[in-house]
């Protein structure tokens, strides 16, 4: 029954979130393109708009630990994940719409508008995000299982993340051709992106099983405790500094994608092949965690995959305007970044237990809360950084790809490129000198917790 119950959780849970990313990968990737190349904003409402994305992003980043204190404390029929991801999921969806509807209004009532509701998305997105991974701790304590679990998680994000950056080109003209213009194409394209996302969290919200009896009940979490959750615990803390160096890397390299191609390679349709390479790359090399995985620790996994990075970093800022080189480049870039990605969440999870050992109280939804904090840390200093480079390059000026100088193109590429190797690197040498949960260590924190009774019944042991 128990193996029954994790292979059903696998693969509900992890096919939850193909709708979710594909929702926030229109919003965190294309949204700024949007802006300045669908609904063509002048640059001086650009400054504005620019200003509101990095400020509210990190304002809303700051309030991801209060709700997962909601998150943690919550106690109903359905548990305290279910209703959070369900009511999250709707109302992402509505406020995802609204902000790729063409009102109408003038500039200053337009970013009035626009500010109101990406403030509200990214609330009620953060509250769906901690509940939904705040889940994966709860499912399993033994490392490989999580590892299983997570990388399956991690392939279904990244198959809705592809979904959406092969398709919103050439589906967005489709859609423009047959609504008569290119704004009503994109609004389509979020309704049906809205849609999906309802239809893939309903496999999370009806499909998984939640383990009840497996941890020691709690008695609800402070306000006061939940600062103590975080800073006190040292590796939640390193974990959280080397993710967000890492996610501000890796947003500021996608988040110029598009604008790469249509102005630096200057060919657009271009982008959606390209992204259909690196899709595949990165999903199989998702897939093929488990079985590394198995063979090399964790260190040496973040090791290659950082060395793998650096070089895709290094060959595509030297390479030709040339498909092969480029997607040389890109696939090394992207199979690190893979790994990476599932490490982080990995080191994340187990940081969970290490503060239930050290402060007697499971608290995953705060601790979860750091993701979609680090996410927007992350999305909005890369979006400041885009935002910037676009206007100060040219581009945003730009009627047509020839009108970007070659001083402007080389300040784009070193944005996209030079900035996020630097703040990825950054971000490895604080874990190798930092963070210190490894197997072992692991092992004997959960016996601890065992002994103590904090973990009574556990799955998959």
């Amino acid at each position: 029954m128990e193996n029954e119950n994790l292979t059903r959780n696998k693969y509900c849970f992890g096919l939850g979130t193909v709708g979710r990313d594909m929702l926030y990968t229109l919003v965190s990737m294309y949204l700024l393109f949007y802006l300045t190349d669908i609904l063509n904003l002048p640059d001086s409402t650009m400054w504005w708009m620019t200003a509101v994305l990095t400020v509210l992003r990190v304002f809303d980043a700051v309030n991801d630990p209060f709700m997962g204190v909601l998150v943690d404390n919550t106690k109903s029929r359905y548990g305290k994940f279910k209703p959070w991801i369900a009511v999250g999921a709707v109302l992402a969806g509505v406020f995802t719409v609204l902000m790729f509807t063409d009102t109408g209004m003038t500039a200053s009532s337009y970013i009035v508008f626009f500010t109101f509701v990406y403030l509200t998305w990214d609330i009620v997105y953060g509250a769906n995000d901690i509940a939904y991974w705040s889940m994966l701790p709860s499912l399993t304590i033994d490392l490989r299982e999580r590892e299983k679990i997570g990388s399956f998680a991690k392939i279904c994000a990244n198959v809705g993340m592809y979904i959406v950056v092969v398709a919103i080109i050439p589906v967005t003209e489709i859609l423009s051709r047959l609504t008569g213009s290119a704004v009503q194409g994109w609004f389509v394209f979020s309704l049906i992106v809205a849609g999906l996302l309802l239809l893939f969290q309903s496999f999370t919200v009806f499909g998984v099983k939640e383990m009840k009896g497996t941890f020691k009940e709690e008695e609800k979490t402070t306000l006061r405790e939940m600062f103590s959750v975080i800073f006190k615990n040292d590796q939640l803390m390193v974990t959280a500094v080397a993710m967000a160096l890492f996610m501000i890397g890796y947003c500021t390299t996608t988040s110029f994608g598009v604008y790469f191609f249509k102005y630096g390679y200057k060919d657009e349709s271009m982008y959606s092949v390209f992204a259909g390479v690196l899709g595949v790359s990165q999903i199989t090399a998702l897939s093929l965690f488990p079985v590394f995985a198995k063979r090399y620790n964790r260190k040496r996994l973040y090791t290659f995959a950082t060395a793998m990075v650096a070089a895709g970093y290094i060959v595509f800022f030297f390479a030709p305007m040339k498909m092969i080189p480029i997607g040389i480049a890109g696939i090394l870039v992207f199979i690190g970044e893979a790994f990476i990605s599932i490490l982080m969440l990995m080191f994340l999870t187990d940081t969970i237990e290490y503060g239930q050992w050290k402060f007697r109280k499971r608290n995953e939804s705060i601790t979860f809360s750091i993701q979609p904090f680090i996410n927007k840390i992350g999305g909005a200093i890369a979006n400041g950084i885009v935002g910037i480079t676009v206007i100060i390059a040219g581009i945003n000026r730009a009627e047509t790809p020839e009108d970007v100088t070659s001083e402007g193109l080389l300040i784009m590429k070193l944005a996209m490129l030079v900035l996020p190797l630097i703040f990825i690197a950054v971000g490895y040498f604080i874990y190798l000198s930092k963070f210190k949960i490894d197997d072992r260590l692991f092992e004997q924190i959960v016996a601890e917790l065992k002994q103590r009774g904090d973990i009574r019944k556990p799955y998959s042991e």
